[in-house]
């Protein structure tokens, strides 16, 4: 579904309301930082460009907390299970914690594409009990990683292992896009592994045979030696990264040659057979063809920020920018578009922009704005964007957009015989049966926050719980009800 929104669009308000008038599937990668529920308060420090930047990370059980956890077992009840059951392990405040997480993730679930892929960053306080909400939400079939970032040196923690890392647990569909990423290698791997020089620079030689007996030219002898000899064949590489890059480097149409002979003929000649001493010829495999070690689920290369970091901004809990590079390169491909619902001081929107992805913000700090345009900025002056110097257009909105993908609904009044029958009479808030002109239609989700008139979205209400619903949520407005006895 195409998305509704503008590129490069930051939105100051609740992500929750915000996310409800995106349009489904029309997201294409979903990053988010959120608070981690770590019992502590933090503030950016007067002077820096985050100045002003402050949250709370404590969570207490509230009554519009309890009413979601109502409003999720009518939906998900095996979400709402999991919630309790966290709520009973480790108490109150890790209940409303996942509660505040698990609604806002069933609307990222519609945003994203049912190719898309999802990275929720948190830390070991909550990483076990958001990992079960996100196998409710996004299904345990999704799950890939539990990624590990190193996000500190050591240090001495009071009675347990120095806490040093972050934990980003990433989930995707099986046609999700996925580029492995690489990293140089080591020193010491390559004095072991790629000892052996030439003009071409280091390689090291592998196996041109295959274990077993083969019919045909794969198991007669080529230049003198015979495969059969010793109960192999020829393996001579013909698909895969090796010999791409043969074909593209060395001998044009390798891949398409027929025959094996004729493949250790063009070898050969290029001079990729190694012979040994013994007269066993080798294929040499050269380091210029790797692309280096494979990016593993523990990320120790990348440096958090720090107060000498070029890129830092003051920004409590600020994420460096090749984090989410790595992250956006891995998982989405030019012109496709990233999501960040608490993009804070916006780190993967500097990130999508630099790498030409479009991008989508929320935060409910005005401050996210001016420290986005800043950020861009920045990279412009170094010459990171497409633009050069030139700061690309950022839209700012406070309002919450209007889904384009629900379609020609009739006037959401004429539901009333239907939502009647569905609630047998019964007023959708107190409960009381009344007559059907009685009742009137309702939003759940009131239009000003997002919500649409289908049928799911309505239900019918009393003169008087109409009147106090108002325009807060349901479940401010089942709180409500519980509060004054009526529910």
């Amino acid at each position: 579904m195409a998305l509704n929104v503008k590129n490069r669009t930051l939105f100051t308000g609740d992500n929750l309301d915000v996310m409800r008038g995106i349009n489904s599937d029309s997201v294409d990668l979903i990053y988010l930082d959120p608070p981690f529920n770590s019992n502590r308060d933090y503030a950016a420090p007067i002077g820096s460009e985050a100045a002003g930047a402050a949250f709370k990370d404590t969570w207490t059980l509230s009554d519009v907390d309890i009413a979601w956890i109502g409003l999720i077992a009518d939906r998900e009840p095996a979400l709402a299970s999991i919630i309790e059951s966290a709520g009973l392990a480790n108490g109150k405040g890790m209940q409303a914690y996942l509660t505040m997480m698990a609604v806002r993730l069933l609307e990222m679930r519609r945003v994203l594409k049912p190719s898309g892929s999802v990275y929720v960053h948190c830390d070991p306080t909550a990483s076990h009990y958001l990992k079960l909400v996100m196998d409710c939400v996004f299904s345990a079939g999704w799950f890939r990683n539990e990624l590990a970032w190193k996000r500190t040196t050591s240090h001495s923690d009071a009675k347990r292992y120095a806490s040093v890392s972050d934990r980003l647990l990433f989930y995707a569909a099986d046609s999700a896009t996925w580029h492995t990423q690489h990293l140089p290698f080591k020193e010491t791997y390559l004095v072991s592994h790629y000892s052996n020089e030439d003009e071409r620079g280091r390689y090291q030689v592998g196996d041109l045979t295959g274990s077993g007996l083969r019919d045909g030219e794969s198991g007669e002898s080529w230049g003198g030696y015979d495969p059969s000899g010793i109960g192999r064949h020829w393996g001579v590489p013909s698909k895969g990264a090796y010999a791409q890059w043969i074909e593209e480097n060395l001998i044009p149409g390798y891949r398409s040659m027929p025959g094996v002979h004729a493949r250790l003929d063009a070898l050969s000649d290029a001079g990729l057979v190694h012979w040994t001493n013994t007269g066993t010829p080798r294929l040499k495999r050269y380091l210029q063809a790797s692309r280096g070690e494979a990016v593993s689920d523990f990320i120790g290369d990348i440096l958090n920020v720090n107060h000498m970091s070029k890129e830092h901004v003051g920004y409590p809990t600020q994420k460096p920018l090749a984090l989410l590079e790595r992250i956006i390169q891995a998982s989405s491909n030019d012109g496709d578009v990233v999501f960040d619902p608490f993009c804070g001081c916006a780190t993967a929107l500097v990130a999508a922009e630099t790498l030409n992805r479009h991008w989508i913000g929320i935060d409910l700090s005005t401050l996210a704005v001016k420290l986005v345009l800043s950020r861009l900025q920045k990279a412009a002056d170094d010459g990171a964007l497409l633009q050069g110097g030139k700061l690309p257009d950022v839209h700012h909105r406070t309002d919450i957009p209007k889904r384009t993908d629900v379609g020609e609904l009739p006037p959401y009044k004429t539901h009333r015989h239907t939502l009647y029958g569905k609630q047998e009479g019964n007023c959708a808030g107190c409960g009381i049966h009344f007559p059907f002109r009685n009742l009137t239609v309702d939003h759940v989700i009131p239009k000003s926050r997002g919500g649409t008139d289908h049928l799911d979205n309505l239900q019918l209400l009393c003169g008087a719980c109409n009147s106090m619903k108002g325009t807060i949520s349901q479940a401010a407005f089942h709180a409500k009800l519980t509060k004054q006895g009526l529910r």
